[in-house]
């Protein structure tokens, strides 16, 4: 067989034995070994190659950023800052008609600026919001449907595990992808916001018919109340987008100064002790292992596709067909969507990039929006049957045996639909994603 042959075959085995339950890591340095071995005739070249791959993959400095934002993450969720936040946002919106889900969907942007993790928001807004949507006359299908929809706000507003895989493997700044994901997070929560005024005024049996909010206790009380909740949330906030926006920080350095403020802020909120930090450790370091393993399987797989000569092959068969970069663009979403039915966002990231990224170049589009792209498109694919990976987490965290699996990815499917929307205005008015650079 041709390197090209190879390669496609590589494709193949990856998605089989995915599918068939191996860890993506697994299945990726797996192929890459046997595909080398087939392209050389010689398992000793294809495992120095693997092993060259594995000590030159994540010994950069700017992999100190996955365990320190991670461990922010996990330290805000473990807090109860979502139920700040949530709090919150719930005074500003709450007495609208359909604020409740407003409220979810604010909450959930700014959870998403302390976390970048979309599991760690559908987790959380599960418990707080479902509940308090349901109790005032939502049906369960639209309160679980805001909530998975607005979960995936966590991987486009920065800082975003991600947008950060992404630059990795794009070798692209980390930081111009933060801010290139400000502009596009800020226009899905004002679509989502828009959808929910939309659907609670036209589409009742689907989103119920809320009850008026309960009245408030006294301004004085609030106004107390709300500044001690949302003060630590905007320091946090401006002590890491601030840094990197102002050029104070590095990515790498961010993230150590958000990871510190997040654990003295939940210490001196008293909600966060000597054992939990512990915890919260130990499970940043599954997390963290996790996706550095995840980024060395993706090496191994660039360099085995380099060897195969597949990129240069699907690059000139791409530019033959003269779509042009806008048609290639929108085939190219249209293939991830898919793709996020049946794979989680981590997965499409390591399988498509190695493939796509030089037909990107070839056609002369910004990496830096096209990461954009790529990652709003792959987080669709989050809200979609078979495997829209929110959907599982919200049914997993819900206390309600009655709301279904079926229930959820129901009530997520108009959000999906928002999000292809904005997709669409993004792919078409790059200027959102890129204005700011």
């Amino acid at each position: 067989m041709s390197g090209v042959e190879i390669g496609l075959w590589s494709l193949a085995g990856i998605l089989g034995l995915i599918w068939l339950g191996m860890h993506v890591s697994i299945a990726l340095a797996l192929t890459s070994f046997l595909g080398i071995w087939a392209l050389r005739d010689n398992p000793q070249y294809a495992s120095r190659m693997l092993s060259l791959a594995t000590r030159e993959s994540i010994s950069s400095y700017l992999f100190g950023v996955v365990p320190l934002f991670v461990l922010m993450g996990l330290v805000v969720s473990r807090a109860d800052i979502g139920r700040d936040t949530f709090d919150v946002a719930n005074r500003a919106l709450g007495r609208l008609k359909g604020g409740l889900g407003m409220a979810t969907v604010g909450a959930n942007a700014i959870f998403a600026a302390i976390t970048g993790i979309s599991i760690a928001s559908a987790a959380v807004f599960t418990k707080v919001a479902v509940p308090e949507m349901m109790r005032i006359g939502h049906t369960a299908r639209f309160a679980t449907g805001v909530v998975a929809g607005s979960s995936v706000l966590g991987m486009l507003i920065p800082p975003s595990l991600l947008l950060i895989l992404y630059g990795i493997i794009a070798e692209q700044s980390v930081g111009y992808l933060f801010v290139a994901g400000i502009g596009p997070g800020l226009v899905l929560t004002l679509a989502y916001i828009v959808g929910i005024a939309l659907m609670v005024r036209f589409w009742p049996s689907f989103t119920g018919v809320p009850r008026p909010a309960p009245p408030q206790a006294s301004e004085g009380s609030l106004a107390r109340d709300t500044l001690s909740k949302l003060a630590p949330i905007a320091l946090l906030i401006a002590l890491v987008l601030g840094g990197i926006y102002g050029g104070v920080f590095t990515p790498t350095e961010a993230g150590a100064i958000g990871a510190l403020g997040a654990i003295l802020i939940a210490m001196a909120k008293r909600r966060l002790g000597l054992r939990t930090l512990w915890q919260v450790t130990l499970e940043t370091g599954h997390i963290t292992a996790s996706i550095c393993f995840l980024i060395i399987a993706a090496t191994m797989y660039s360099r085995f596709l380099s060897l195969s000569g597949l990129p240069v092959a699907v690059t000139e068969w791409a530019t033959g067909l003269d779509l042009g970069p806008l048609g290639f663009v929108l085939v190219y979403c249209l293939i991830l969507i898919v793709l996020g039915t049946i794979l989680d966002s981590s997965s499409i990231l390591l399988i498509t990039l190695p493939l796509v990224l030089p037909i990107a170049q070839a056609l002369q589009l910004d990496l830096i929006w096209f990461g954009i792209v790529t990652v709003l498109a792959v987080e669709i694919g989050l809200l979609t049957p078979p495997l829209g990976l929110s959907v599982f987490v919200i049914k997993g965290s819900l206390d309600d045996p009655s709301v279904t699996l079926g229930d959820v990815f129901r009530g997520a499917l108009p959000f999906a639909a928002i999000m292809v929307l904005v997709l669409l205005l993004i792919v078409l008015v790059p200027s959102i994603a890129t204005g700011l650079l």
